[in-house]
């Protein structure tokens, strides 16, 4: 069964009352990056490829904007979240982004997951998302698991 807006939300931080819908809670884009060197992935590690920030552009009513061409991006979100034991996450993309040519694709998110996730943002004609936009959309269902989430990725951009 999937959580309520409202339960997701306290495992959701910061959070605002505009991000809490009825099933889920929408993550705001933090931050853009586009890849620069080839990644690894073997049987037994992975490495991730070098990354380079994309900078946005600062507009004139203080608020800043990516300017994205077509291509592939790693966003990250602003909120940092935290899976509890007995569930599992999905984050999918804002309907808005599908109708403006962009995908969003992400992982499952594993109970005992804390941090600021990232996702795969994929453009397929130019768009432009201002910093703070909200992009996707976690929800949280009850899942049966054996111990939690202890991987490399646990506490990511926390910093």
């Amino acid at each position: 069964m999937y959580e309520s807006g409202a339960y997701v939300a306290e495992h959701v931080d910061p959070v605002s009352e505009e991000q809490v819908q009825p099933n889920g809670v929408d993550l705001t884009l933090e931050a853009v990056f586009e890849g620069r060197e080839p990644g690894r992935i073997g049987r037994e590690d992975k490495e991730v490829g070098e990354r380079r920030p994309v900078d946005p552009e600062e507009r004139d009513d203080d608020t800043d904007a990516y300017y994205l061409p077509p291509g592939g991006y790693v966003v990250r979100y602003a909120e940092t979240i935290s899976i509890p034991e007995e569930h599992v996450g999905f984050v999918y993309p804002r309907s808005s982004l599908l109708r403006n040519s962009c995908m969003l694709n992400t992982a499952v998110w594993d109970a005992g997951y804390e941090g600021r996730g990232e996702g795969l943002l994929q453009v397929h004609h130019d768009v432009e998302i201002e910093r703070g936009a909200r992009i996707a959309q976690l929800v949280l269902a009850e899942a049966d698991h054996e111990g939690t989430y202890d991987g490399s990725y646990q506490g990511e951009n926390l910093d």
